[in-house]
């Protein structure tokens, strides 16, 4: 084995003893030794945990400290960060806040909005498309030009489906007034993106949310108003599919359009 294999080996293995505390110590190893890796796994730990804390600031208000904390353990033991920075230490935690919060589906939504957000903040950074020049774009266009059309959507833009007013609860809780049921009597959507540099987000129609995944993962125009012709009908779909494209041209969440 080389000498770089074996540094190799030797970081992984140091790696694997700081992520798990039942595992045997490598052979060799006396009580000073163990005693030190103690203090720097929980030094490790704890650090880790507060990265998330400053990820996730309204999931933990809303949660608890405790309930957090513990959550957040559960995560970085089950998926410990493979990434050279901090920023990435909370990828999955709301798929994770799913399982552990069944009972309040709530709070895996709110942890996606604020991971939503903090990628939303370092996202590349894409001039975004202007009415007139969409309108010069997309003026030879034919009918089926229309129908084939992809639209390019800036880097920050994501979506998501929610079962709850996770708008309202983030105002809430930026006032420290959250409390009750934010339970919504339809589902809708979330949609986030960044204006400059600052993310923004906003709800939306589960619909509308829906139409805007589809094209995100490469669809055509025509396919996203077909979506909509099937759950509004034909003429509704159409008012909407082109009430879309204003908001999200205004919103400035268009990049480009391609055929």
């Amino acid at each position: 084995m080389s000498a770089q294999a074996e540094l190799a080996a030797q970081q992984a293995e140091f790696m694997a003893h700081v992520m798990a505390d039942a595992l045997a110590l490598p052979s060799g190893w006396n009580a000073r030794f163990a005693s030190g890796l103690d203090i720097y796994r929980n030094a490790y730990r704890t650090r880790l945990v507060e990265a998330l804390r400053d990820t996730f600031p309204r999931t933990v208000q809303w949660v608890g400290d405790e309930a957090f904390a513990a959550a957040a353990a559960h995560h970085l033991i089950t998926t410990p960060p493979s990434s050279w920075t901090l920023d990435h230490a909370g990828l999955g935690f709301p798929e994770v806040l799913g399982e552990l919060f069944a009972n309040d589906p709530e709070v895996p939504e709110l942890a996606w909005l604020e991971w939503a957000m903090h990628t939303a903040f370092v996202a590349a950074d894409a001039a975004p498309l202007t009415r007139e020049r969409f309108v010069a774009a997309t003026a030879g266009f034919a009918g089926e030009d229309w129908a084939e059309m992809r639209l390019i959507f800036q880097p920050a833009v994501q979506t998501c489906s929610v079962a709850h007013d996770i708008a309202k609860l983030w105002n809430a809780l930026k006032q420290d007034e959250a409390v009750g049921d934010y339970t919504l009597a339809q589902p809708g959507g979330l949609v986030v993106w960044r204006e400059g540099l600052s993310p923004v987000f906003r709800m939306a129609d589960r619909t509308d949310a829906e139409a805007l995944a589809l094209l995100q993962s490469g669809a055509s125009y025509g396919e996203a108003c077909s979506l909509l012709a099937d759950r509004l009908g034909p003429e509704e779909a159409a008012a909407l599919a082109g009430s879309l494209l204003g908001q999200w041209l205004a919103d400035g969440l268009l990049v480009g359009v391609s055929v």
